[in-house]
């Protein structure tokens, strides 16, 4: 850009030796907006206590506990299911027994918060921040929200979940021994100790979204040395099961395997039970794809440096007017302006927006003193922060521009959200 606030020749290279202060983003958005994702949706700072996701309960080890709304639909499904059991088994409970059924269902899913808690501790443990943990229409899901530096790190962090549901089925067998068949407390406790060993068995099976999927990342990972490697194996394993609960869930049903003989079978049930077979398959494939497309994406992740992103500074006194600023930039070949203080520590950056919205006639009579946005908290970006780290810092402190400084303190230079953006999204092409 030069002084008239003219954009150059957009085919021109945008590193940071290229004489253009502040050239005006492409298209132009809010400037107080932070760096935005694929599409050009603008995301909303992450909140660190988590928001949103369902009714919160309660933060266990300071970590949000949410309820999403589809946990209604299956708390009544299975209260509907299970009170049809009792029934049969019980029938002296009457209209009663959908109470009891109701009480199974929250403290199934009791066990399943624990199954979830167990990993939240184990992530906090090895220093993983944890943004929240969701109860949903199937399961729980822990947003822990690092990836581990360690295969061994990996198979503990996957592991205690199914540990903890597998403790949970011995603890409620004991409790099955300790009182009356055929009551309400004997068909709890064994409800309650079949439902944490289906959970148990159920994630251990090795494929990617379950935990027994990233427990086999985790050795793949450990025998080749690339997680990438673990995660592909993990992840094509789990689409391979998707392929045989869709199959073999049906199947088993109609085979007697679990317990119904196939002469009671209708047709209501072989409905409900490929209905069943299908999400089931869904979840796990959409699952395993997802798992497959982050990976990937986190390869390409630390190409985007604040270092490589920086636009050149030029720093200028707060007295300086706009017009002269510009004129120094430009023979600098810097391409953003910093205000600093007599010392030449820096207090501000001049933001592009600004300087768009000031016509050339009245540039020499506007200092960059009041243009300039005071440095606040999360604005300063240490130079060697890429990736995954960088994003984070942007996502955590929204802003146009960031002053990008060394290790000693020193000015490196501005690092523009736009400039991100437009890196990440051409990080997200190259990967698709």
């Amino acid at each position: 850009m030069d002084d008239s606030g003219k954009p150059q020749d957009p085919k021109e290279p945008q590193g940071p030796e290229e004489p253009r202060p502040n050239r005006p983003a492409e298209p132009r958005r809010d400037p107080e907006a932070g760096p935005r994702g694929p599409g050009g949706k603008t995301p909303k700072p992450v909140r660190r206590k988590g928001t949103g996701g369902g009714i919160l309960m309660g933060r266990p080890f300071g970590v949000p506990v949410y309820v999403a709304p589809s946990w209604f639909l299956v708390a009544a499904l299975i209260t509907w299911v299970f009170g049809g059991q009792l029934e049969q088994v019980l029938p002296e409970l009457g209209a009663a027994r959908y109470l009891v059924s109701l009480f199974f269902a929250v403290a199934f899913y009791a066990s399943v918060l624990v199954h979830e808690l167990a990993h939240t501790v184990a992530a906090l443990r090895f220093k993983l921040p944890v943004r929240r943990i969701q109860l949903q229409f199937f399961g729980g899901v822990s947003e822990i929200e690092k990836e581990t530096e360690t295969p061994g790190r990996e198979f503990v962090l996957a592991f205690v979940g199914p540990l903890l549901s597998l403790v949970l089925a011995g603890v409620f067998y004991g409790g099955m021994m300790l009182v009356e068949p055929r009551t309400v407390p004997g068909v709890l406790m064994a409800g309650l100790m079949i439902s944490n060993l289906i959970v148990a068995v159920f994630n251990l099976l090795p494929g990617l979204p379950l935990d027994g999927g990233r427990m086999l990342r985790a050795v793949v990972w450990k025998i080749t040395g690339r997680p990438m490697s673990g995660t592909v194996a993990a992840a094509w394993v789990g689409r391979a099961l998707a392929v045989t609960v869709l199959i073999g869930l049906p199947l088993l049903t109609h085979s007697g395997a679990l317990g119904t003989p196939p002469a009671d079978i209708t047709g209501t049930d072989s409905l409900t039970d490929a209905l069943l077979a299908a999400v089931l398959a869904a979840i796990i494939w959409t699952g395993a794809g997802n798992s497959l497309r982050m990976a990937r994406l986190r390869e390409r992740l630390p190409d985007l440096g604040a270092r490589a992103l920086t636009r050149r500074a030029a720093p200028t006194s707060p007295d300086t007017s706009l017009a002269e600023a510009l004129r120094r930039a430009n023979d600098a070949g810097a391409r953003a302006l910093v205000v600093v203080d007599p010392e030449g520590g820096p207090t501000g950056i001049v933001r592009e927006a600004a300087i768009v919205g000031v016509p050339e006639h009245r540039r020499p009579w506007v200092t960059v003193g009041t243009l300039a946005q005071d440095l606040k908290e999360g604005m300063r970006v240490p130079a060697d922060l890429s990736g995954e780290e960088l994003l984070e810092h942007l996502r955590t402190t929204p802003a146009s521009e960031y002053l990008v400084v060394e290790e000693t303190g020193e000015i490196y230079g501005v690092l523009s959200a736009a400039d991100v953006e437009r890196a990440f999204v051409t990080a997200m092409a190259r990967h698709s």
